[in-house]
């Protein structure tokens, strides 16, 4: 179904975001770029690739709203991670865009492996994917703040994806945990006020001065992606049955993410409507 080759690469927002640009790399990878109708019926295109070497895929995309959407699977560490360059409101007295990132760990059978995603062919580039399963919506507390400069224990591709994002890079506690329990250095995180040891923040929504702390929520969906493996029977000449790949499945997901934030200036997208 799918695929051609350039390797994972760290993408940066020029002006107010309006190009996508991806830095080729030597490697052993591929690229998909696949045609996905998202929620709000506007369609988009997907980049997805997948880095053999390295052992990850990368999924971006741009939402309607010109924010730019990147998740990348680092297999060789089992760490997902988020990516959201969103455009600033400068009337507001934002920057261009803002950025924030999302840590978490990678399950089993969450995506394809890099290995099956970088065989795939696409028979139709033209044609507008729809998702074959339409998963659950995951809420995730991100309780813990993660240090960039120290970042590398737990992927390598933290630095380049997350460097826009130094000061917003968030993970959830039962995630440290585990890193801790695997020996990664526990000077990486630094814990955040609790949401529920804190019931004095209030949600950003209801919050009315721009300069006070809150609980700060960002949604994003991942529209379109191969999340199995499919495969067929066979039989041979002697009517003796086997099995192979034959395809993928592929899923749509939401996240919601729920977060401190020390003025709701950093979180103008979650207001009342």
């Amino acid at each position: 179904m799918f695929a051609s080759c350039i390797s994972v690469a760290s993408v940066r927002i020029l002006t107010r975001l309006c190009a996508l640009v991806l830095v080729a790399a030597v490697g052993l990878g591929s690229e998909l770029r696949v045609r996905v109708r998202l929620s709000d019926g506007l369609v988009t295109e997907e980049v997805l690739e997948a880095d053999s070497e390295r052992d990850s895929i990368s999924l971006e995309f741009k939402q309607g709203d010109g924010t730019l959407i990147t998740f990348v699977a680092d297999f060789k560490q089992d760490v997902k991670i988020f990516r959201a360059l969103i455009l600033g409101e400068l009337e507001r007295g934002q920057n261009q865009y803002q950025a924030l990132c999302f840590i978490s760990r990678l399950n089993r059978n969450e995506i394809i492996p890099s290995e099956s995603m970088a065989r795939l062919r696409q028979k139709n580039p033209q044609a507008i994917r729809l998702a074959e399963e339409r998963r659950g919506l995951e809420q995730l507390t991100m309780s813990a703040a993660v240090n960039l400069s120290r970042a590398w224990q737990l992927s390598s591709h933290i630095h380049n994806m997350c460097s826009e994002a130094r000061e917003a890079i968030y993970t959830r506690e039962a995630d440290v945990k585990h890193w801790l329990d695997k020996g990664v250095d526990g000077s990486i995180f630094e814990v955040l006020p609790q949401t529920t040891e804190m019931p004095s923040f209030q949600a950003c929504h209801s919050t009315k001065d721009l300069w006070q702390p809150c609980l700060c929520t960002y949604s994003l969906r991942l529209e379109w992606y191969p999340c199995l493996l499919k495969y067929c029977r066979s039989r041979d000449t002697v009517g003796k049955g086997s099995t192979y790949k034959c395809g993928i499945k592929s899923c749509s997901k939401g996240y919601h993410f729920t977060y401190y934030v020390p003025q709701k200036q950093l979180c103008l997208w979650d207001e009342e409507t």
